[in-house]
């Protein structure tokens, strides 16, 4: 009975010990990868400061526009927050912002679309800055608080035109938006460097990784097990095939984070009159305005004119 006693403890020891590690090892790469993300964090990086000069963005630009502050509930009950600037216009740009980044590195694109004349707001994604949530959203759980962020403005102002915009996360999480049943006057769309698939672009970004790649499998089973997210499930291509607002695909040539190839299976995944696509030759990863500058503003006026109401009487 003694030896059975002691292959018993041992098995349940042994067990113990391997949950103990599974948890700790998936708690560990789930914060590397999936958990909070804060403007701090992102300052503490060295080499932040030159990538905000190379992108053309001016941080200190928020202290000169007085944006105001706004808060929403997802519909799984997190407070979302979000910054809205009343340009007293009949037309309004929902900015959404990337992975791990913060709503101030949208300066670029809200400036440009207050330039156009629109109201502006700029959203904080789940589980970046003010916004509630302990796992990144990943553009697939993100759709849905575009949803309801387009529906709250929507509400406010029903013969609003609104204009969804995204950059890389963020435009993930427009291009699977669109596949939802969103308010009519949702006019169109414009993704810039999106992703098409959610496990592929982590197997690709951990391939990278000397360490963290071999535990992919580890990362997927946690994200799965603790925090009920199927990453296999964000496909960006099944939202747009069911699309019925215009969307533009913006994408850098020279993008070795988001590989270009992304900008096709998404611009072949939309209907064919709901597509238009751009390409801007010598940009990486999210250069793609800091490369063409007042192109890239054409190619987006020229869109919205041509694929959309927005500019109707």
């Amino acid at each position: 009975m003694k030896v059975f006693a002691w292959i018993v403890l041992a098995i349940v020891l042994f067990v113990i010990l391997g949950m103990i590690y599974y948890l700790a090892i998936g708690k560990l790469i789930f914060k590397v990868s999936f958990g909070r993300k804060t403007l701090k964090k992102r300052v503490e990086k060295k080499n932040l400061q030159q990538q905000l000069k190379d992108l053309g963005i001016d941080l200190c630009w928020w202290d000169k526009v007085a944006f105001q502050k706004m808060e929403i509930k997802s519909v799984d009950g997190l407070q979302l927050v979000g910054h809205y600037f009343e340009n007293n216009s009949n037309k309004t740009a929902i900015v959404v912002h990337g992975y791990g980044a913060n709503y101030k590195e949208m300066q670029p694109y809200c400036k440009f679309f207050l330039q156009k004349k629109f109201n502006v707001l700029v959203t904080e994604n789940r589980a970046h800055g003010q916004s509630e949530g302990e796992c990144v959203g990943f553009g697939w759980n993100d759709r849905l608080d575009i949803v309801q962020w387009c529906k709250t403005l929507s509400d406010k102002n029903p013969e609003n035109k609104i204009v969804l915009f995204g950059l890389s996360m963020g435009a993930t999480a427009v291009c699977c938006a669109v596949g939802e049943d969103l308010p009519d006057n949702v006019v169109g769309a414009i993704s810039d460097s999106a992703f098409a698939f959610g496990k592929k672009q982590i197997a690709d970004v951990l391939s990278k990784a000397k360490v963290l790649k071999l535990f992919k499998g580890h990362l997927y089973s946690y994200l799965k097990r603790v925090h009920n997210f199927d990453i296999a499930v964000v496909d960006a291509t099944a939202q747009l095939k069911k699309s019925k607002i215009p969307v533009l695909f913006v994408h850098g040539k020279q993008d070795n984070f988001v590989p270009p190839e992304n900008q096709n299976i998404l611009y072949e995944a939309t209907p064919s009159a709901l597509r238009a696509k751009v390409v801007v030759e010598d940009a990486g990863h999210c250069a793609c305005y800091a490369k063409a500058g007042v192109e890239y503003e054409k190619s987006i006026i020229d869109f919205l004119r041509k694929h959309t109401t927005i500019y109707e009487k």
